[in-house]
């Protein structure tokens, strides 16, 4: 199927709501339509996506919070680059587990303006078509995050109550908040159901 131009289409919310779960159902289910995706997701493997995952790993240590923000904005503009916007160009739907709304939640939470994280990076990085932001209470959130035993540094039930609070003040149009509670088929349907209306929207 080709489509008439490219979609970027943002999985974002804390570690334990769903996002890289649905990030790979929704590219298995366009991809048996002939749909043509590209499944992304942020710290990437490049040079800061590693540095970034060598804190996520063993803390933060000496590194500075400015530091930190740096190499997620550093690792954000080679993924656009080099992946999202050639994706784009050639009328892929871009599907991206985080984005910078997660750098803006989370660097957010350690006192840096949300808003001026979301102004700095749009400055460079493509706006999403659609940010599926997923809600699940921090609490259960970590419950999925224990059982899988990949718990990050990040993950602390105080720091995470302070990443949703912004995660739920966005105010964006392209946001649709997405409860995963529910089982996982049903909200698979939900999502996969948004995107092709989004897909159809451009057909007619």
């Amino acid at each position: 199927m080709q489509l008439d131009r490219g979609y970027l289409i943002v999985f974002e919310g804390i570690d334990g709501t769903g996002k890289s779960t649905h990030c790979r159902l929704l590219g298995d289910f366009l991809a048996s339509r002939g749909i043509p995706v590209v499944r992304l997701y942020e710290p990437t493997r490049g040079f800061w996506g590693q540095k970034i995952r060598g804190i996520l790993k063993d803390g933060r240590g000496d590194v500075t919070p400015e530091e930190e923000l740096s190499w997620f904005v550093n690792d954000r503009r080679e993924d656009v680059e080099q992946n999202i916007a050639p994706a784009l160009k050639e009328k892929r739907v871009v599907l991206l587990d985080r984005y910078y709304y997660s750098t803006a939640a989370y660097q957010g939470a350690l006192g840096f303006s949300p808003e001026a994280i979301v102004r700095d990076n749009e400055a460079f990085a493509p706006r999403p078509d659609r940010v599926f932001l997923f809600t699940l209470s921090p609490e259960k959130s970590l419950k999925r995050v224990d059982g899988r035993g990949e718990k990050s540094s990040f993950e602390r039930a105080d720091y995470l109550e302070k990443v949703q609070r912004i995660f739920a003040a966005f105010d964006d149009p392209v946001i649709q908040r997405v409860n995963t509670e529910p089982p996982v088929d049903e909200v698979h349907a939900r999502i996969r159901q948004a995107v092709l209306e989004l897909i159809a929207q451009d057909a007619l």
